[in-house]
């Protein structure tokens, strides 16, 4: 066997020889060949600014103030959402090891697993959600947009349609020139823009203590009263049931990134990099992303700042109820909270919603779509979703239930790619063999498929799905009230990710994987190593 690949202290290369030999490859292009030493920059810093930057949004502060205003208590809002980015970043950790250690990016893991065709059932299914969450992204943007140029025409009426779509455009391109054009600069930007957002975070938190000390409360009293509210015990099931509710919810925020967190650990310098970077970055800032949000509401609602004795959720929100409008002092504040608000957003947005569907469509055909053009691609797309959350309540309820429902199906990728990789592939991957063309090559499985994965996939996703299509068309029938399968739902990605993860667990090694099976001895075999 011929030597494809280098192995430099765990971390592989393809070869300039096996490299030269893909160009002509239908499923091959610069844009999502395996990364080379030179290009695997980012340290734990970097890793960590990217996972702040992500997690400093609108919606991260709203995880917990949410169930604070559900009746939850700030201590237990925090800790479901500390519980669910722990969960998370379990699968997020295992399937980061792959990007690292062989340079690969999301779709071309999911080649190794469902197939050199079935590998699209993945990454088209990740781009078609993130497209429509970059349109929400967008339009959250586009409002910090008009803010700041509110704060300059202070009569502007930012509800209009016409500053709607304005604000969405003007985001939606700041959003592609920053991802558009490869991953250096998303690097820097989250290095810059993610220490502004913490200092910016810190703020926040200040502010809430302050008018809540100045309504006569201190700070035990923020974190020990409870807004009370009926929807804990009445129509959600009790407090047990809504600490679920927000455990699913905290799991599923960042699940989509545990399946294409290879785009980034692939530019990872090691291990050690990846590891702590998202260890520091990501479960540490959403604890503290839930401890400000859960303040915030629990401040608002003790200071009474709406005075209908009503908790404030988003950050964006105290804007109606602080300083005079048309003053130079509100102005200001629009300025500085739009501009934060922008920061936030442009950072999870490329990372989450933007760098997925440009690798996913670029895999479609390699040869015709860059990852540039894959990400103009997503960028058009996400304005046929605005279209559809602007144009009437109907299609806007339509686009957010489809995706909820098709980001349920999204689960069971996560398990199928994590037991196929460290259980039945063991982690030894012929990488030029998630290139090559032909009907012979490792990984094309049958007809470019794996049976196998994509009927765990179906298995863990249909029960989770079929309720929540269920529940859309039909709220009131027995099959949606039934209490097994309420709780089934509540609990939809760990359920979807167990049944999935056991299934391929059983069935993964069957006829006609045999092949895509690399031993020790024959990764050696295809391996060189330096330092």
């Amino acid at each position: 066997m011929a030597i494809t690949q280098i192995n430099r202290n765990g971390v592989y290369e393809l070869t300039d020889e096996a490299t030269a030999s893909l160009e002509s490859s239908k499923y091959f292009n610069k844009d999502i060949r395996p990364t080379v030493k030179s290009e695997r920059t980012w340290g734990t810093y970097n890793i960590s600014m990217l996972w702040v930057g992500m997690s400093i949004c609108i919606p991260s502060f709203m995880m917990a103030s949410g169930l604070v205003g559900m009746g939850l208590s700030v201590w237990a809002s925090v800790f479901n959402v500390v519980l669910g980015n722990v969960l998370i970043l379990i699968p997020i950790q295992l399937n980061s090891y792959v990007g690292t250690k062989y340079g690969i990016s999301f779709p071309v893991f999911s080649r190794l697993t469902f197939g050199m065709k079935g590998a699209h059932i993945a990454s088209i299914s990740r781009a078609i959600t993130a497209c429509g969450w970059c349109a929400v992204q967008c339009g959250l943007g586009g409002t910090a947009v008009m803010f700041c140029v509110q704060a300059f025409v202070p009569s502007l009426d930012i509800n209009t349609t016409a500053c709607v779509w304005v604000g969405f455009l003007i985001f939606l391109l700041m959003t592609w020139l920053l991802t558009a054009f490869g991953e250096k600069i998303i690097r820097i930007f989250e290095a810059i823009g993610s220490p502004v957002l913490i200092v910016m975070s810190v703020g926040l938190l200040i502010w809430a203590f302050v008018i809540a000390g100045n309504a006569g409360y201190s700070i035990g009293d923020v974190f020990s009263t409870n807004i009370t509210s009926g929807d804990t015990n009445a129509t959600r099931g009790g407090a047990i049931a809504v600490f679920l509710i927000g455990l699913t919810n905290n799991i599923g925020f960042w699940a989509t990134m545990a399946l294409n967190i290879p785009d980034f650990s692939r530019y990872a310098k090691n291990q050690k990099a990846q590891f702590r970077g998202q260890l520091y970055g990501m479960p540490v800032m959403m604890a503290i992303c839930a401890v400000i949000g859960a303040v915030y509401a629990q401040a608002t609602f003790l200071a009474d700042i709406t005075g209908n004795q009503v908790a404030l959720f988003s950050p964006v929100d105290a804007l109606a109820y602080i300083g005079t409008p048309g003053t130079v002092s509100h102005s200001i504040l629009l300025l500085v909270l739009g501009i934060g608000v922008i920061i936030a957003t442009l950072t999870t947005n490329i990372a989450a919603n933007v760098v997925a569907p440009g690798n996913g469509f670029s895999n479609l055909s390699p040869k015709r779509i860059s990852y540039f053009w894959g990400v103009t691609i997503a960028c058009v797309i996400a304005i046929v979703y605005q279209f559809l959350l602007t144009s009437s309540d109907t299609l806007s309820n339509a686009m957010f239930t489809f995706l909820n429902i098709y980001g349920g199906i999204l689960a069971p990728f996560a398990a199928i790619l994590i037991i196929d990789y460290w259980v039945h592939k063991k982690q030894r991957v012929e990488v030029i063999d998630l290139y090559k063309e032909g009907g012979d090559t490792r990984y094309y499985y049958q007809g470019g498929f794996n049976s196998a994965a994509i009927i765990a996939w179906i298995a863990g996703a249909f029960v989770p799905t079929l309720y929540s299509i269920i529940a859309t068309a039909a709220p009131g029938s027995a099959f949606v009230t039934n209490t097994v399968l309420y709780y089934i739902n509540i609990n939809s990605y760990l359920f979807a990710f167990i049944v999935a993860f056991v299934v391929y667990l059983l069935i993964g090694k069957g006829k006609g994987t045999e092949k895509s099976v690399l031993s020790q001895s024959e990764l050696d075999a295809i391996s060189r190593a330096e330092a």
